[in-house]
């Protein structure tokens, strides 16, 4: 009798072990379910199956939910970069080339509305289009030649209309710079043809330049040369050729002081007697 009631009492025990876990697993089931977490650089937006989307914005850490009423849907807040490519056309009919990059993130306080309107992907939806909007129509405000030499005031004037539009979106813009910016081949050669021609303008203003000068040194040189003879003559009128003799033994002095000291130089007796000294006995 011991052996029955013994397997009865275990039968026993075991049902209501497998009571309290099959109600432990549910309890910790529902549990699970009503619990979700929303880390950092992340907010959740609340859709009820009842009032539709909730205006309130989750913040990080975990939360309780309806289960099957309520599901939250996570967003990412963090900056993000994004590189935009348009080719479009100046103001004097150029085609360019223009990269754009962009550092955005959506605002917090309408997450709810971009999640109703645009969706976790609104980064897809909004930034190609408005930015090839804006960037064709700032660039056709302006020619060729001024996005080269203005190069600041288009990347601002791209800025402030990127702002004024992506705030229609609830999408808040940290950044916008243009990263590349070219020209077609045929503006390109027009540009190198264009330097080409400048240096050889600059060139040939130099050598007039200098032509110039050399005239004008060649006529200061003829006046002083023509100044100088006048004096000379006057002199030579005044005293005589004294003037010239002096000019005469200074130049011949020059000369001699010159020779005297070259190595090659050999002096010889007036009276042509080369020997002169070396035969005594001849005296």
């Amino acid at each position: 009798m011991a052996a029955p009631e013994g397997a009865a009492a275990v039968v026993g025990l075991l049902n209501k072990v497998m009571k309290y876990a099959v109600g432990l697993g549910i309890t910790a089931s529902a549990l699970q379910t009503s619990l979700y977490t929303v880390d950092g650089g992340e907010r959740a937006v609340i859709f009820d199956r009842f009032r539709g989307v909730l205006s309130e914005v989750v913040g990080e850490g975990t939360h309780f939910r309806i289960p099957w009423v309520q599901t939250p849907n996570i967003m990412e807040i963090r900056t993000r970069p994004r590189t935009i490519n348009s080719t479009t056309g100046t103001k004097d009919l150029q085609m360019v080339n223009m990269s754009l990059r962009i550092l955005s993130r959506p605002s917090e306080e309408r997450l709810p509305w971009i999640f109703k309107s645009l969706g976790t992907d609104w980064e897809e939806r909004v930034l190609p289009s408005i930015g090839n909007e804006v960037v064709k129509a700032v660039v056709a405000q302006y020619n060729a030649e001024q996005l080269l030499t203005q190069r600041e005031k288009v990347s601002r004037a791209v800025r402030e209309s990127l702002l004024a539009r992506s705030a229609d979106f609830g999408i808040v813009l940290e950044d916008v710079a243009i990263t590349h910016l070219s020209f077609g081949a045929e503006f390109t050669k027009a540009v190198e043809q264009k330097q080409v021609a400048e240096q050889d303008a600059e060139r040939a203003k130099f050598v007039v330049m200098k032509a110039e000068q050399e005239r004008n040194a060649a006529i200061i040189r003829a006046e002083g040369e023509s100044e100088a003879a006048r004096l000379i003559s006057d002199a030579t009128k005044q005293f005589g050729p004294g003037l010239i003799e002096l000019r005469r033994i200074e130049a011949a002095k020059d000369i001699a002081d010159t020779m005297s000291k070259s190595r090659n130089v050999i002096y010889l007796p007036s009276s042509g007697n080369m020997l002169l000294g070396l035969n005594p006995g001849s005296q």
